[in-house]
């Protein structure tokens, strides 16, 4: 088949510049959520003691949330071409990684941190002087759930673009 060429960035320039419709757009816009909720989760996973299937959802949102980063820093610089053969294919790129990566894994970390938060709901009651982890497994949950309903639009947004026969991800 021909090699389809890659979608246009911005206006190449001898410096690195922000392609500011990718920052406005609600791709962009969801990426921001996406990175900030990623990080919460992890961040409270790693902060307190965790054990047994809570290493699989830290590992799990600490890749997806560094392929969102490269993703977005990708996007914003508009150097997605520099990307061998998946940046011809970018808005797909883009949709694979918020349906299948995102959506996926976020939601089997939350099922989990949610499931241990539950393992530790008895110690959420007055009078409890031990240290509990349901408070962090419980907002690492909540942050992972929102995370993959942000992922989740994302992924319709990017389907629909790719619906419509567009190629661009603005």
């Amino acid at each position: 088949p021909p090699a389809v060429p890659p979608p246009p960035g911005p206006p190449a320039r001898g410096s690195l510049s922000l392609h500011r419709a990718y920052l406005r757009s609600p791709l962009g816009l969801l990426r921001l959520g996406q990175l900030a909720l990623g990080a919460a989760f992890w961040v409270t996973v790693a902060a307190h003691k965790y054990e047994g299937a809570a290493h699989f959802a830290l590992f799990a949102a600490v890749l997806v949330w560094l392929l969102t980063l490269a993703l977005f820093g990708l996007s914003l610089l508009g150097r997605w071409a520099l990307v061998p053969w998946l940046g011809s294919r970018w808005l797909l790129t883009n949709l694979v990684h918020d349906l299948a990566l995102g959506v996926g894994l976020y939601a089997a970390a939350t099922g989990i941190m949610g499931y241990k938060a539950e393992q530790k709901s008895y110690c959420n009651l007055r009078g409890y002087s031990k240290h509990c982890l349901y408070g962090a497994y419980l907002g690492a949950s909540v942050c992972g759930g929102i995370a993959a309903c942000l992922y989740l639009f994302s992924g319709l947004y990017c389907l629909s673009r790719r619906c419509r026969d567009q190629r661009d991800i603005v």
